[in-house]
């Protein structure tokens, strides 16, 4: 792979092209989600989701000079977000990036997407749950302004020799809308 195609070379070169998920990209997105989490989402999870009219989108590089059979390939899929949308707030449902292209800022860029989308929309707030033991998430969530304002207990299914569950920590953020 050339110095073009290396993920460091992903910062400023490519915008995020959010595309709404449709049921053909669900492949694309389990073979991410399957890797990505203890309990990953079932094609069901993501079926429902899409049937429900939640904000699905898959996220790929937007560039001028696409680079084919690199992370710079528009067919590429780089993230995906699951957003519900409700009356006074925008709940962030999942959203997983790429193991190949963690700790380059996506996580960042895809969030501030997310609040200015909320932003446009008129929505005040946002709202999420993640995993205690997700420590790099909730240190990306605090860092981008998120508070915890609870718990959710017993939340999530445990790892699999622990029949047990896991809290959720709750959190979230303020947008600001224009006057």
């Amino acid at each position: 792979m050339s110095e073009a195609q290396e993920p460091q070379a992903l910062e400023g070169i490519a915008e995020l092209s959010f595309l709404p998920m449709q049921v053909a990209d669900l492949d694309e997105v389990l073979a991410i989600e399957s890797v990505s989490h203890l309990h990953p989402w079932t094609r069901g999870n993501f079926s429902d989701s899409l049937a429900a009219g939640h904000w699905a989108y898959c996220i790929r590089p937007q560039v001028d000079q696409a680079i084919k059979g690199s992370y710079l390939d528009p067919t590429v899929l780089w993230a995906y977000c699951i957003l519900f949308p409700a009356v006074d707030e925008l709940h962030l449902l999942n959203i997983t990036v790429s193991p190949k292209l963690r700790k380059f800022g996506l996580g960042s860029r895809i969030m501030a997407s997310i609040e200015s989308v909320a932003a446009q929309q008129n929505i005040p707030r946002i709202i999420l749950e993640v995993r205690p033991s997700n420590a790099a998430a909730i240190r990306l969530y605090q860092k981008l302004g998120y508070e915890q304002i609870g718990i959710r207990k017993n939340y999530y299914p445990a790892s699999p020799e622990n029949d047990g569950r896991e809290d959720a920590v709750v959190m979230a953020k303020s947008i600001k809308l224009a006057p």
